[in-house]
Order: C-alpha cells, then sequence, then structure tokens
C-alpha cells in the first residue's frame, strides 16, 4: 500500500472512531474536559505511531490499548503533580500566613495609637468608611461636604495613618 494511501486509510479510521474513542477515554475518567485533553494526545500518539497501523487489521482496538495507556499516563502525571503540588503549596502557604499574621498583629498594634490621635472629624470619617463600610457618597452627605472632600480628606488621613505606622514600627523595631 502506498504511503499516501495508508495515511488516508488512517484519517479516516480516526475520524470514523473519534466518538467512540472519545467515549472510551470518558469512562475510564468521568471528566468531558480531562477526557478531550487524553483523546487529544491520544490522537497525536496514534499519529505518531502511524507506521504501526495496519489498515488490514480492525483500528479500534489498536486505538483503544493506545488511549489506555494514556489514560494511565495522564493518571499518573496529575496525581504526581497534585500531590506535589499540595505539599509545596502547603508549606509555601504555612509559612507565608504564619509571617503575615505576625506583621498584621504588629500593624494592628501600631495603628490603634495612631486613630486615636487623630481628630474627632478624620476618626469619624475613618470609622464611618472602613469600619461601618460607608460609601464614600454617603460620608459626604452625612458631613455635609462634597464627594470630592471627602475622597481627598481620606486619602491625606490614610497617609497619615500610613506614616504613624512606619513610625512606630521603626522606633518599637
Amino acid at each position: 500500500m502506498e504511503p499516501s494511501d495508508k495515511s488516508e486509510t488512517f484519517v479516516r479510521e480516526l475520524t470514523e472512531h473519534q466518538n467512540r474513542l472519545y467515549g472510551y477515554v470518558f469512562s475510564l475518567l468521568g471528566d468531558h474536559s480531562r477526557a478531550a485533553d487524553v483523546v487529544q494526545e491520544t490522537n497525536l500518539v496514534l499519529w505518531r505511531k502511524i507506521d504501526e497501523f495496519q489498515p488490514d487489521r480492525p483500528f479500534l482496538p489498536w486505538a483503544f490499548a493506545i488511549a489506555r495507556f494514556q489514560v494511565l499516563a495522564h493518571l499518573r502525571d496529575k496525581q504526581r503533580d497534585r500531590l506535589l503540588l499540595d505539599a509545596e503549596l502547603a508549606e509555601a502557604l504555612s509559612s507565608e500566613a504564619a509571617r503575615q499574621a505576625g506583621q498584621l498583629d504588629s500593624l494592628r498594634e501600631a495603628l490603634r495609637p495612631c486613630l486615636r490621635a487623630l481628630t474627632a472629624t478624620n476618626r469619624e470619617l475613618i470609622e464611618g468608611r472602613y469600619f461601618r463600610a460607608m460609601s464614600v457618597a454617603d460620608l459626604a452627605a452625612s458631613s455635609d461636604r462634597s464627594v470630592g472632600a471627602v475622597k481627598v480628606a481620606l486619602l491625606r488621613i490614610r497617609r497619615q495613618l500610613a506614616a504613624c505606622v512606619e513610625n512606630r514600627l521603626a522606633t518599637e523595631g
């Protein structure tokens, strides 16, 4: 058989059996997305092994055998990736959470006296915006200011608080 005829027969068989191949892989994995990925990989492997394709023999058993190996490889790789990622991710998250928890406590302790040092008006704006989750428009209406004026005031107060916290942390550390 001519190589072009063999390729044409292979493509016809592969196309004709694509749904059955997908069904087989899906029955092993139970997930449409993963099954689609494995079928694509299987198609690539089948194409690479076109020299092993025998047009006078049934195509589907050969394709199923290759698909089974692809499913097993996929499961092995996903299990390995998940286990490595889970262990590494858990370790990284644990370390980072512990580090940030310590920082957060220090920041909170430094912020308390800084909030007490604000003027009553500025403290009321900060408490309304961040403790009671009021919108800027609501704060503007309740303080008889424009929205723009409240935004500028909040920006200045946040900068003042940030500088205060930085100074307190620098003197404590």
